[in-house]
């Protein structure tokens, strides 16, 4: 029987962490491509450490002279996003960056088997979706990243000066009857400008925009506070620490609450399975339990490279399901064309929306009207009623 009242710790890191960093500038170039063909090959990875990004990987356009063209405006686009971010510091200046660019064409034999609309690769994806938040979220993780996310709109409003860019959270959760109830301790590492800053006055920044972004009634007084625990914190980003695109996988997805299949998403276009079917997977999920089918519920795909339909699905419930687990299985393979060219269409993912979700999470957002975080809509809910 699974536990009802038991702590759970997520972590998250902010923008300005370096591998976030690198995530960023993947996914940018990754829409800057779809921006010029929705079917764009790009397979991007970035590693960045004291005033250096190196950009490499694979891309493709059907258009050779365009290819060209975005191979020459990687540069710009590296500096355009640690800019945004905020990254003007000795060591790591968005102007003063030393930028190598590695990019070349995708190899045929991976094209010939995407063109077919077989999979890009061989894997395995999860999706997961509980209903302890209106989000159908774990709540640790999903509350770290609001953390991080507030400190970095009152950083760059200029409300709060003496933030900088590079930052992480951690919270533990205590759940009682498997509904998270309160937070027993709290870990925030940040970034400040001023050398001079104690971890209390460090603290006496974040702590009401902390208290802000958790549910009334979780920090109690016996909650530990934990604020740049190791003291000053001033170097921060690559120049602190190097930086590689897809080293936070856990970050991006369920905040070790589910399981992971291995892959990154940052840089990879939507004919790549690591990406897309793992946001499949998170759609099935959360519509499986806004339906009501399911309490809590994780949906794993497999991939063969080059082979279109997938090889399995598997669907868990935890023992929370009103309906058997085939019978969910049977029930999403019919709502959604589960191929990799299914899924692009049926989610509208051959569109420049990938750079918005390299930081606080790719799941439990909130759907834009341009089609970003398609994945998680709740659209499904009639359907799979229907089928089971």
């Amino acid at each position: 029987m699974a536990r009802d009242s038991y702590i759970f710790t997520s972590e998250s890191v902010s923008e300005g962490h370096p591998d976030k960093v690198c995530d960023r500038i993947s996914d940018a170039v990754l829409d800057a491509f779809l921006a010029q063909e929705p079917l764009a090959r790009v397979a991007c990875e970035v590693f960045a450490t004291t005033d250096r990004v190196v950009v490499g990987g694979e891309v493709g356009l059907a258009d050779q002279s365009n290819l060209v063209r975005m191979m020459e405006a990687v540069p710009d686009i590296v500096r355009e996003c640690v800019k945004d971010i905020g990254y003007e510091q000795k060591g790591f200046h968005w102007n003063n960056l030393k930028i190598s660019n590695y990019l070349h064409e995708q190899s045929a034999h991976i094209w010939q088997g995407v063109e077919k609309d077989g999979a890009g690769d061989q894997g395995i994806m999860f999706g997961y979706a509980t209903d302890e938040t209106p989000e159908l979220m774990p709540a640790p993780i999903l509350y770290s990243h609001a953390i991080l996310k507030r400190l970095a709109e009152v950083r760059k409003s200029g409300k709060e000066p003496m933030l900088g860019p590079d930052a992480k959270s951690q919270l533990t959760v205590k759940y009682e009857h498997g509904k998270p109830v309160g937070v027993t301790s709290i870990v925030l590492s940040t970034q400040h400008l001023d050398d001079r800053m104690s971890s209390d006055d460090v603290r006496a920044i974040v702590e009401p925009y902390i208290r802000e972004e958790l549910p009334g009634g979780w920090i109690h007084d016996d909650t530990e506070w934990h604020v740049n625990p190791t003291g000053a914190f001033v170097i921060g980003g690559p120049d602190g620490d190097a930086g590689l695109t897809g080293r936070k996988i856990i970050v991006d997805t369920y905040g070790g609450a589910a399981p992971h299949g291995g892959g990154a998403f940052s840089g990879k276009d939507p004919t790549k399975v690591d990406r897309s079917a793992a946001y499949a997977a998170r759609y099935l999920a959360k519509n499986v339990v806004a339906a009501g089918l399911a309490k809590k519920c994780t949906i794993q795909l497999s991939y063969a490279i080059g082979v279109a339909k997938p090889l399995s699905i598997y669907a868990d419930t935890y023992g929370t399901g009103e309906v058997p687990e085939e019978r969910i299985e049977q029930a999403v393979a019919k709502v959604m064309d589960l191929r990799p060219r299914g899924i692009r269409e049926h989610l509208d993912l051959a569109k420049p929306i990938y750079a918005r979700t390299a930081a606080y999470g790719h799941f439990g957002r909130h759907p834009d009207a341009d089609g970003g975080f398609s994945w998680e809509k709740t659209d499904l809910v009639d359907e799979l009623k229907s089928e089971v």
